[in-house]
């Protein structure tokens, strides 16, 4: 058990981490061109309705790889700052959604506030690919610990947020290649996401690497929601404790909960407390305040891809960016 307390390192604000920049993540920006959110690949390609749609930044951006590798075009429902937990689309991305070939979700009800629109798309005529059940799924309580919130998991049994495992979001890409190489006919699609696929393993093993240099006795974290469980699992983490119940993020815990797991914060100690870039927590603020603010509050792109300019606006860039903030924040 880590005393209480340990010297922690002077509080980061999701560092950009100068010279960031990987082999694995050049060769990943030369196959695509732009970044999510609109159709990728030639002009000519960016002109043509997209073959597939992605709900989420993190989905839309290994997508975009594939389509552009493979000469067409792609588009994604959700944008940097959207919740996956609560968004909605608009009339007019639900028609996008019907019009493409294939639409790709996350699935495991990560998005709730848009299921009623996927079921209507596909009542229209969608074509609905869930990537999150088909990577091995984590089971919720899996790195929650002694969760001050309780483990009462608004998604179910199983975790959905597999993107935080860049090995499994490597899976992911084949599984969408093979999908839009059988739907369209061109075995392409399934080239380019096995380039794709391979990619992600280096950037795979980059994360791994990078945490690596974190010392042993520094790696307990505290999260804002139970996100991070993937990220734990694939990469020696420890998750002691989680500051809203459940997957989602618009529960609130009671003031006893969170009595808690102040409690246990200041009884066993904490490396780190940890939240998602763009949209912190004001419970892990309260929380950083109840520590007296000797344990750094962390900023990681956990819910969705950075705007233009964070250095987060690719799935390779976003995940090294988390690795390299996280490796700094704790050594």
């Amino acid at each position: 058990m880590k005393a209480p307390f340990s010297p922690a390192p002077v509080r980061l604000r999701g560092l950009a981490v100068v010279g960031l920049v990987s082999t694995a993540t050049l060769v990943l920006a030369g196959c695509s061109a732009g970044g999510s959110g609109d159709a990728g690949g030639s002009t000519d390609a960016a002109a043509r309705e997209p073959v597939a749609v992605a709900t989420t930044t993190q989905l839309g951006s290994v997508l975009e790889d594939i389509t552009a590798c493979a000469g067409a075009g792609s588009a994604t429902i959700m944008g940097p700052g959207d919740d996956p937990h609560d968004f909605s689309p608009s009339s007019r991305q639900v028609a996008e959604m019907t019009r493409a070939e294939l639409v790709v979700s996350n699935g495991l009800d990560l998005e709730a506030g848009m299921q009623t629109a996927l079921d209507n798309a596909e009542a229209d005529g969608a074509r609905l690919f869930e990537v999150a059940p088909m990577v091995e799924p984590l089971p919720f309580a899996e790195h929650d610990g002694h969760s001050g919130a309780g483990h009462d998991h608004a998604h179910g049994g199983e975790d959905p947020h597999f993107w935080m495992d860049a090995s499994r979001m490597a899976q992911a890409a084949e599984l969408i290649g093979a999908e839009l190489a059988e739907i369209t006919g061109d075995e392409q699609y399934a080239e380019c996401a096995a380039q794709t696929s391979a990619e992600l393993e280096d950037v795979h093993t980059e994360i791994r690497d990078l945490l690596a240099s974190i010392p042993e006795d520094r790696r307990t974290l505290v999260t804002d929601h139970a996100a991070y469980n993937y990220f734990a699992d694939a990469y020696g983490l420890e998750i002691a404790g989680v500051v809203v119940p459940g997957g989602s993020t618009d529960a609130e815990p009671s003031s006893e909960q969170l009595a808690v797991l102040t409690e246990q914060i200041q009884a066993e100690g904490a490396d780190a407390l940890v939240t998602s870039a763009g949209g912190a927590n004001s419970l892990i603020e309260a929380l950083s305040a109840e520590t007296d603010g000797e344990v750094p509050v962390v900023e990681l792109y956990e819910g969705g891809l950075g705007p233009e300019g964070s250095g987060a606006q690719a799935y390779a860039d976003a995940m090294l960016l988390n690795a390299s903030t996280l490796a700094e924040a704790l050594q």
